[in-house]
């Protein structure tokens, strides 16, 4: 016998071509019991999560913001806060001083007047003469009495803002130079069952001519209101909530020397401005 034929016979010998087993030929891995472990042996049931120190699986983007990331900036609830946030809504309009916006001297539109009304400057602007102040007051007690430093002048405009008392008779404002009144402005709420707003001046304590005709009167009992009164060189043009209501001529020509504001009668006074326009 040669040494391929013993092998051929030997117990483990041979080729085994049949496929099966060699008999006593032990599992795989005889030092698992059982055959492979799993993947990973050291985690009981197999792999774990992607991060097994977050239970469940890995966190939010940032875990100390419960929820993932916060917003945009997180001390301004709801995300960035409007533009300007000390102008709730946003940004202003372009002129909050004047409501609905720029408008062209009254308020919010251009009263129908001949020559239109001027835009109010930023601030003082110069009349003939010294610079006019801008003066400005607020609750203000009727009668009311304001002394104007340089007098009247070419585009100096008053602005007067307040409400007519529920039980009104009639309100007054002049504007006076000495012991003369160049400009007497007078709405009347019952003459005789009408309203009427008279206007006229007195000169060396003797009234003059009424002026009466007017197709509108604006002032209603109860209610606030805004009163402009512009100076020019020819003429008191006078708009009432942002429509030009009358002009009234100069009866006294020298503007400089009327230099007294005066309201009186039936109203709540709020504020009286006074500017000069371009």
């Amino acid at each position: 016998m040669n040494l391929s034929d013993a092998l051929d016979d030997g117990p483990y010998g041979g080729n085994n071509q049949s496929g099966g087993p060699w008999p006593g030929q032990p599992a795989a891995n005889p030092t698992w019991p059982g055959g492979q472990p799993a993947a990973n042996p050291t985690w009981p049931g197999g792999q774990p999560a992607a991060n097994p120190t977050w239970p469940g699986g890995q966190p939010a983007a940032n875990p100390t913001w419960p929820g993932g990331q916060p917003a945009a900036n997180p001390t301004w609830p709801g995300g960035q806060p409007a533009p300007n946030p000390t102008w709730p809504g946003g940004q202003p309009a372009a002129n909050p001083t004047w409501p609905g916006g720029q408008h062209g001297g009254q308020g919010g539109m251009q009263p129908a007047a001949p020559g239109g009304w001027p835009s109010p400057s930023p601030g003082p602007g110069p009349g003939p003469g010294p610079t006019m102040p801008v003066i400005s007051q607020h609750n203000l007690v009727v009668p009311y009495k304001q002394t104007l430093p340089n007098g009247m002048f070419d585009k100096l405009l008053i602005t007067i803002t307040g409400t007519i008392k529920p039980k009104a008779d009639k309100i007054t404002v002049d504007l006076v130079a000495s012991s003369d009144v160049a400009f007497h402005f007078n709405p009347r709420f019952n003459e005789s069952g009408k309203m009427v707003i008279v206007r006229n001046s007195c000169i060396s304590k003797k009234w003059g001519k009424e002026e009466r005709d007017l197709l509108h009167f604006p002032f209603v009992q109860g209610q606030p209101f805004e009163m402009k009164i512009l100076c020019t060189n020819q003429e008191f043009k006078v708009a009432v909530n942002e429509s030009h209501l009358l002009d009234f001529k100069h009866r006294i020509t020298n503007l400089r020397s009327i230099n007294i504001l005066n309201i009186y009668y039936d109203l709540n006074l709020s504020n009286v401005h006074m500017e000069t326009v371009p």
